[in-house]
């Protein structure tokens, strides 16, 4: 049914195409070098090298490697939101996030082997992991929730942001991992993760209001 669900959205989305960044020549060059080298030892001359433009040019872009992979982050998710369905509102939340998330991975599919090395090493530089998250990853989780047309919790928004970012993060290993062609095993921690998260906001107290307003606000639709 999930895969049924994304090939369904992934159609009706289509054509939200938009025109080519040319920094995508230097997003592929970096996540090629840090499949090849490793992200710490990918150096911004190296990047240049390889995308074929002067570092000069690459300077006027990104001040260094931390801007790159927040304008990396960002520029997924602009390409993800261009293919958000304008009618997303209409489906289950659950069924929102994970089309968000299919189509997510399937952009940042080539450039998996380069996220690895990422993923594997940014840990290990403290205060840089501690920016990325307080930096592109929160943004990058906000926009999510746009996308899939969840409001905010008010001043509960950290709580809601951390619940999602620990489903992203932990979906996002296993999808680091998965080199199926049908991403089953992605697909279904995706599904599991996000029925767990929404029985644990079911037992809130305004959890349980809302599904309530919205399972009428979708009854009196369907009336």
């Amino acid at each position: 049914m999930a895969k049924q669900l994304t090939s369904t959205r992934r159609r009706k989305s289509g054509g939200g195409k938009t025109a080519a960044d040319p920094r995508e020549a230097v997003f592929a060059a970096a996540m090629k070098l840090a499949g090849l080298q490793g992200w710490a030892d990918t150096t911004m001359a190296d990047i240049a090298d390889e995308a074929g433009i002067g570092l000069d040019a690459l300077h006027r872009h990104f001040s260094g490697k931390p801007a790159l992979l927040a304008a990396f982050v960002a520029h997924v998710d602009g390409l993800v939101l261009a293919g958000t369905d304008p009618e997303i509102g209409d489906e289950p939340v659950r069924d929102r996030l994970f089309d968000i998330y299919m189509r997510r991975f399937d952009t940042l599919a080539p450039y998996k082997d380069g996220l690895r090395a990422v993923a594997r090493e940014l840990p290990r530089d403290p205060a840089l992991f501690a920016c990325f998250l307080s930096g592109p990853y929160r943004r990058s989780l906000e926009w999510t929730l746009e996308a899939a047309r969840i409001g905010n919790w008010g001043p509960l928004q950290p709580l809601q942001l951390k619940g999602l970012g620990v489903i992203q993060a932990a979906v996002t290993r296993t999808w680091l991992d998965d080199d199926s062609e049908d991403l089953g095993k992605t697909m279904a921690a995706l599904d599991k993760a996000l029925r767990r998260a929404d029985s644990i906001v079911a037992s809130f107290p305004f959890g349980g209001r809302r599904r309530r307003a919205e399972q009428a606000e979708a009854g009196a639709e369907s009336a």
